[in-house]
């Protein structure tokens, strides 16, 4: 049974990726700060016939990261989904909102893939670094999240040059914004509900799952 390992498991299009992949054979390691989230995944997973685990990991710590991934011991599919965002005029923003955006986003993305790395090169797997189309051009009032995502991509794309003679791969997946909490404490998206569900991004992230390089995934 393949393996699957995915950051921010506990909401959104990390729950809705827990549940696409588990559908199709995968046991799912379920990684998150929080820990009441991701055992609620991972009850209704199991309720639903699924193998899931839960593992603890906060993406901005070095030593988290590495237990978790040693803890999960074998992988085939990792998704570097864990992500934060705050939003508004570029003069509001703290510096707590920056280093928590930056480290979470940024680090926490570099931090993940060095982890995981040496399973996915075991396995000849994939590792997709889901980036959102704030990384392909800027927006009113992201401009640090635009920024972070922005950095994801050139690590990304970098990546892609550096193991283009490898025999596993990663993805660049950009998506727009999604019906999700993500924008409960932002007022510049006046109708999250238009937006697309996890789910169908999900649905597609998944069926397109093959190793290119990039998924898009537009609004």
């Amino acid at each position: 049974m393949p393996k699957v390992a995915i950051t921010g498991a506990g909401t959104g299009l990390g729950k809705a990726l827990a549940f696409e992949y588990a559908k199709h054979g995968y046991t799912v390691y379920l990684l998150g700060r929080r820990n009441n989230p991701l055992q609620l995944v991972q009850h209704q997973l199991i309720q639903n016939g699924f193998d899931a685990e839960v593992v603890l990991c906060d993406v901005r710590e070095d030593a988290s990261i590495q237990i978790a991934f040693q803890r999960i011991g074998e992988l085939d599919v990792f998704i570097n989904n864990a992500g934060t965002g705050v939003f508004g005029p570029v003069e509001d923003y703290t510096v707590d909102d920056i280093d928590n955006t930056l480290d979470t986003n940024v680090k926490g993305t570099i931090l993940a893939v060095q982890a995981a790395l040496p399973l996915i090169r075991k396995s000849k797997g994939r590792i997709l670094t889901i980036i959102s189309t704030a990384g392909i051009r800027g927006k009113v009032n992201e401009s640090l999240y635009c920024a972070s995502k922005f950095a994801i991509r050139g690590f990304t794309e970098s990546l892609q040059k550096e193991w283009e003679d490898e025999d596993f791969s990663i993805t660049a997946v950009y998506m727009g914004g999604m019906n999700t909490p993500f924008w409960s404490n932002s007022h510049h998206v006046n109708d999250p509900s238009r937006l697309k569900s996890p789910e169908v991004v999900a649905k597609q992230i998944y069926a397109e799952d093959d190793g290119r390089l990039e998924i898009v995934i537009d609004k």
